[in-house]
């Protein structure tokens, strides 16, 4: 890298489109901030209806509407510290450059304690002491006016347009789908591995400011890795290499019934689905052998006896497919990379995974031999080919 390009910002570009929106929301919200202001406040002193710091403001709140910087506490608290920090160092030093520095210092050091970083601040601050008469002239009432009611008002008008056009603000980021939903198109348990108090350690070691949201930044890192999962895969998916065919039972089926399925078919776990198809639990082997009723327990009842019955007999199982099913597995779509259903198979120690649809209906099932076979043989095209 040459040295001037260090000088040029590591910045992902956003599109036209958003471009066009921050700017119009900048255009729209300074006109509607001085017009409001005029109209509430009539003839006045003679100050402009907009003061300048307002401009920065509204480069947050229009182009970067999900920076912590951005956010309603931000603006209000941070510009309203920092000009009754300003006002205070004008009163007591003049308007000199030690009041002017030290305004800005202390402006910063009061927001970063309650949270409130706001970088236009510290010109509301800067025009506090060198803003000429008629700022000094309002005293402690510049906190009020232009300061208050031109950042409520922008502010106002930020939330509606940013509302109108799509962006969540106040910004909260969506929550993350949980492991436990019944179609898992992704999870955080199935990415990095990295939690949100992970990522706050690693800002609190560097131990600076970062304008983005702990949580933003997980989900980020979460389609991230589903990214690089699905380059690595070659772009095999679960419904590429799935069984479609594949044996069910439901809730009420008899454990005899479900343990000769489980024999005739040669597999080790059958989805469990109800009258409409749609998937509620699983039924494995294991199942079968640490929750299922085996009749009256004798000398013989133990775990080996167990193994034998299942190989050989059904007779001493009692109950039904719901006493004993894992209700709780999750589901894939047909779309999920395959490095993605490994991950989740690991996570979640199962080594089958039905396959759904999105309205929860059973498409397949997809075993960890399925993803080995894939992984180490066909490419995308060959499986492609096949379904």
């Amino acid at each position: 890298m040459s040295f001037f390009a260090r000088f040029i910002p590591n910045m992902v570009a956003v599109s036209p489109l958003e471009r066009l929106r921050a700017a119009l929301g900048a255009f729209l919200g300074l006109l509607g901030t001085a017009g409001i202001t005029a109209l509430a406040l009539g003839p006045g002193p003679a100050l402009p209806l907009l003061m300048g710091p307002i401009g920065a403001s509204a480069v947050l709140l229009f182009a970067v509407p999900a920076s912590p910087l951005a956010q309603p506490w931000s603006i209000l608290l941070g510009n309203c510290l920092a000009a009754l920090v300003g006002v205070s160092c004008a009163v007591v030093l003049g308007p000199t450059p030690v009041a002017a520095a030290l305004a800005v210092a202390v402006s910063i050091a009061v927001m970063l304690t309650f949270k409130c970083l706001h970088p236009p601040s510290g010109a509301v601050a800067l025009t506090a002491v060198v803003g000429g008469p008629a700022i000094a002239e309002l005293g402690f009432g510049f906190v009020l006016w232009p300061v208050g009611i031109n950042s409520v008002v922008l502010l106002l008008l930020a939330l509606v347009f940013n509302r109108l056009t799509g962006k969540e603000y106040p910004h909260r980021p969506a929550p993350s789908p949980a492991l436990e939903s019944k179609v898992v198109p992704f999870s955080p348990k199935v990415s990095l591995g990295i939690s949100i108090e992970d990522l706050k350690a690693a800002i609190r070691e560097r131990d600076e400011v970062v304008s983005v949201d702990p949580v933003d930044l997980e989900q980020m890192l979460e389609r991230a890795a589903l990214l690089a999962f699905s380059r690595r895969s070659g772009g095999i998916t679960a419904g590429m290499v799935m069984s479609r065919d594949v044996a069910r039972v439901q809730p009420g089926t008899s454990l005899r019934v479900a343990l000769r399925t489980l024999r005739s078919h040669g597999v080790k776990a059958l989805p469990v689905v109800d009258a409409r198809g749609q998937v509620v639990g699983i039924l494995t082997q294991t199942d079968l052998l640490e929750k299922a009723e085996w009749g009256p327990a004798h000398a013989s009842s133990g775990l080996g006896w167990r193994l034998r019955s299942l190989s050989n007999s059904d007779r001493p199982l009692r109950g039904k497919v719901r006493d004993v099913m894992t209700a709780d597995v999750s589901t894939v779509t047909e779309a999920m990379p395959i490095a993605l259903v490994m991950r989740l198979m690991l996570d979640s120690g199962h080594h089958h995974l039905p396959v759904a649809t999105d309205s929860g209906t059973l498409a397949g099932m997809v075993t960890q031999s399925d993803l080995i076979g894939a992984l180490l043989g066909a490419s995308s095209a060959d499986f492609a080919r096949i379904a």
